[in-house]
């Protein structure tokens, strides 16, 4: 290490707020364009069909760039490697600001994707070797939390901004609020070195790992239903009759998120295995009285509401699951997370349009319930490696991210 925490006993806030923000960046360069796309379709000249492949193109970058970039970064100096994602979100939202070429624009919004994919994959693993084993899940909810006030106030802002400012001002205020990020890193997070060589791990080996297998397979089953759900939630709240009131069905699943990351992170070092079971089979029963009620208001936000509680932990959960799992061969595994992570919320896209054209949204929750079923039988049965009992055991040094 070059640089530590002067009591690791505590929480280093300012160090594990700077991840926050750079969490929170990630969701914001990802989601921004969803609120403002027949302001960059009439930008660029361009169909809202098109302008939403901005948001396509950005997905992809994560799931393509994320193993390699992380493999290719393993030797790094981990504050290194988070300075570089930041830098790419100030180059790649800045050139997206100024561009005036579609296709310029979907590779500005690839390239910014690739940044992300390594920034996630990154973030938990730095975020563990701040503390000792004991805080590592509660500073991992610190670490998280930027993700679901991004989805709560992030987006409606952004979205605001744009309309009121146009949307390469928006692109361009992310581009100022990197410029912060990067200095607050520099002053306050602290530096520790990568992987030697003989220790790094390769990404089949680590996917050999007893328990990595179950836990993705949780990881995916559990976003797709998610993503399901959160993708088409207009269509779905609609049949209660409050699709005018989407933005306030969004904020109350936000605000709920971020008690769900509180409840996280002081559970999650003793009681992960129960806290991930609890969740999934919270979002499963709320799914089928949202599907039962689904022409009741009330029954909706009732719903939106323990489905926000239910989700928000599920990335200090899952990614410390998967880091305790895997070991030495953590960055791997988070990297591994980031591929399926993204490939679920493109498959909750796919799925959820079929669907909504073939079944109606009255489909969605009992879709829903199903997988979650699915991801409550593979959480239960990785009773030994992947979602032990008990308190976590994790004694050893985080190695690279």
């Amino acid at each position: 290490m070059t640089t530590t925490s002067r009591n690791p006993e505590k929480l280093p806030i300012a160090a594990l707020s700077a991840l926050a923000m750079t969490g929170f960046i990630c969701i914001m360069t990802e989601t921004l364009p969803a609120g403002l796309l027949s302001e960059i379709s009439g930008g660029l000249n361009i169909s809202e069909a098109l302008a939403g492949q901005t948001v396509t193109a950005y997905a992809l970058g994560s799931v393509v760039a994320a193993i390699p970039l992380t493999i290719a970064t393993q030797g790094w100096n981990r504050r290194r490697v988070l300075l570089a994602t930041i830098l790419g979100f100030l180059f790649f939202n800045t050139l997206t600001a100024l561009s005036s070429s579609y296709t310029l624009t979907l590779i500005a919004r690839f390239a910014a994707g690739a940044a992300a994919g390594l920034a996630w994959s990154l973030l938990a693993g730095y975020a563990r070797r701040m503390v000792v084993p004991a805080l590592q899940g509660r500073a991992m909810a610190v670490a998280m939390v930027g993700t679901p006030v991004a989805l709560s106030l992030g987006v409606p802002l952004g979205t605001w901004l744009g309309n009121l400012l146009g949307w390469r001002l928006a692109f361009g205020s992310m581009s100022l609020l990197t410029l912060a990020l990067i200095a607050w890193v520099v002053v306050k997070v602290p530096d520790y070195p990568g992987q030697p060589k003989g220790q790094q791990l390769r990404v089949l080996q680590v996917l050999k790992t007893p328990g990595i297998l179950r836990v993705l397979g949780v990881v995916f089953t559990w976003m797709l239903a998610h993503n399901i759900l959160y993708t088409y939630i207009a269509p779905f709240v609609a049949q209660a009759g409050i699709i005018e009131r989407v933005d306030l069905i969004l904020l109350v699943f936000g605000l709920a998120s971020l008690i769900g990351i509180w409840i996280t992170g002081r559970i999650v070092d003793r009681h992960l295995r129960r806290a991930v079971l609890l969740s999934l089979a919270a979002f499963a029963l709320i799914s089928l009285v949202m599907g039962m009620n689904s022409h009741s208001a009330t029954a909706q936000y009732l719903g939106v509401f323990v489905w926000g509680l239910s989700f928000g932990g599920a990335a200090t959960l899952l990614q410390t699951a998967l880091a305790d799992t895997a070991g030495a061969g953590a960055d791997a595994a988070l990297s591994m997370n980031v591929v399926t992570w993204n490939s679920a919320i493109a498959g909750g896209g796919i799925v959820g349009g079929i669907l909504l054209d073939t079944q109606g949204a009255q489909s969605f929750a009992w879709a829903v319930f199903v997988l979650l079923l699915a991801a409550l039988a593979i959480a239960a049965s990785a009773r030994r490696n992947g979602f032990p009992q008990g308190a976590r055991t994790a004694g050893k040094t985080v190695l690279g991210h």
